[in-house]
């Protein structure tokens, strides 16, 4: 019987990107396919929104597809499309750094591409809420909503009519949906 050798975060690291990214779950490695335009588009707009808001009030830092070690032994590494890491918590981990950061964010954002099922995408949901992050936004262009998910708490889903809050993570900011999912 063949055994197989499982990659730890800091072997991601030093392979870099070749030809595509990757993310380590369970110490596999997982090919991420480029986003596409509807997909790019929106993790865009929802990065510009919450650096628009975070950036003047100094809560923190809004980041794209930055490397997150979620767990180790087996590691588990992710970027989540956008993410936003609180001062306080990005003080904590260390502050800036080369390579993953250490821990989960604030608020992990996942936008679903053409080639994921909402089961894939809330089972990620969860790897970011027991890995300590506080809010997660899973954004389905095709339904045209947004499920919420808080650690403790039912999943609730936003749609388009509605507004997207920051919670408690960040007090006061709102994003509705109709922006978001406009046609240009």
């Amino acid at each position: 019987m063949a055994t197989h050798q499982l990659v730890t975060a800091e072997e991601l690291e030093r392979m870099g990107e070749q030809d595509f990214g990757y993310e380590l779950v369970r110490g596999e490695l997982v090919p991420v396919t480029p986003a596409g335009d509807e997909h790019g588009t929106l993790a865009a707009l929802i990065a510009g929104a919450l650096t628009a808001f975070v950036r003047p009030r100094q809560l923190g830092v809004v980041q794209v597809e930055a490397g997150y070690i979620l767990a180790r032994n087996p590691d588990t590494v992710r970027g989540p499309d956008v993410a936003f890491v609180s001062r306080e918590r990005r003080a904590a981990l260390g502050g800036r750094r080369r390579g993953f950061i250490p821990g989960a964010p604030d608020l992990a954002v996942e936008v679903r591409s053409t080639d994921t099922t909402l089961v894939e995408l809330s089972a990620k949901g969860r790897e970011y809420l027991d890995a300590g992050t506080r809010l997660v936004w899973l954004v389905d262009p095709q339904s045209q909503t947004v499920q919420v998910h808080e650690p403790g708490r039912e999943p609730r889903v936003v749609s388009v009519g509605a507004v997207l809050d920051g919670g408690d993570v960040l007090p006061g900011f709102a994003l509705p949906l109709a922006e978001l999912f406009n046609e240009e």
